[in-house]
């Protein structure tokens, strides 16, 4: 998805203080942080969806920018600080596509441990191969978020150097703060990662220019997060094949990352459309207690995904 004739990508937290945000007010009529500004008036359909979940007792930040000009398309809330779930294995995998690139992890076999176990997404746990090379760890999660590959990437790397190289990239307050786990206890972090919408996204922009390190690095990210079989949530409004939309498809290409977890539900991603690209991300964190509740939630988030769609069938004003 690299475009090489695109502006460059600001630094995101410069990025971030420089522009405008949209508030949603929560159930109770404050915000959930104090952001304001505009959007894009293609995103009216999304901002009364978020707003309705927001005033039913969700916590909500989305972002939404032109890929190739950088134009903020649309803020709410977006730099709120929220959970969201393993969406932060994309560092994990920026840190290991920078290592197979610079030759400090080549060819390596990882053996699964007991202490990379956890119940959750992925493949790993259902296969008889008890050793698996790197790249192919990654490939499990970029495809199934592959929660045991994940761990015994985590595990050969080092949380610290997943922090470090974020630091590196400017990336300020997204983090993956834990590895993967079946139950969380009081001394453990609550949830795996967090983020703010507005620094995800324009990290899905970097990646998409190739400049998240260097070309081949962020082209090796994009390849195993091209795999992602999540196609539930703003995603799900693209009508792509979920288990097959590498390549072009009615003119549009989707690149996308997912959390979910109890009572979170979370997305960034890049669509390529025949007139334009968009980077996107959404945060929603939600009280988990009802069916309903969480359907209203995957709702406003479809509602969101149809904009995005109508979006890249826009020529970008440079």
């Amino acid at each position: 998805m690299t475009e090489p004739d695109a502006a460059p990508s600001p630094e995101p937290g410069a990025a971030r203080r420089s522009r405008r945000r949209q508030h949603v007010g929560g159930a109770d009529g404050r915000a959930h942080g104090r952001h304001r500004g505009g959007a894009d008036e293609r995103f009216a359909a999304t901002l009364e969806a978020l707003g309705t979940i927001a005033r039913d007792g969700a916590s909500v930040s989305a972002s939404v920018i032109d890929t190739s000009t950088g134009k903020a398309l649309l803020g709410v809330d977006d730099t709120l600080v929220q959970p969201v779930a393993s969406l932060g294995r994309v560092l994990l995998l920026v840190e290991v596509a920078a290592r197979l690139e610079d030759g400090r992890l080549h060819g390596d076999r990882l053996q699964r441990m007991a202490r990379d176990t956890a119940t959750g997404a992925g493949l790993w746990q259902f296969l008889q191969e008890p050793t698996m090379q790197v790249p192919d760890l990654a490939t499990l999660v970029g495809a199934t978020a592959d929660a045991w590959a994940m761990n015994a990437l985590l595990s050969t790397v080092g949380i610290d150097a997943v922090r470090e190289r974020a630091e590196s990239l400017g990336i300020e307050r997204t983090a993956l703060i834990d590895r993967a786990r079946d139950r969380r206890g009081p001394d453990d972090a609550p949830d795996t990662s967090v983020a703010p919408t507005g620094e995800l996204s324009w990290l899905m922009r970097g990646l998409a220019l190739g400049e998240v390190v260097d070309e081949a690095v962020s082209n090796r990210v994009l390849g195993w997060l091209s795999l992602a079989s999540d196609l539930t949530l703003v995603a799900g409004a693209f009508g792509l094949d979920p288990l097959a939309h590498r390549a072009l498809d009615h003119g549009l290409q989707v690149v996308s990352v997912t959390g979910s977890s109890t009572g979170v539900r979370a997305e960034a991603g890049i669509l390529r459309g025949p007139g334009s690209s968009v980077s996107y991300a959404v945060t929603v964190t939600f009280d988990d207690a009802s069916l309903q509740r969480r359907l209203a939630v995957v709702e406003a988030l479809r509602t969101m995904g149809t904009e995005v769609l109508e979006a890249v069938h826009v020529p970008a004003h440079r």
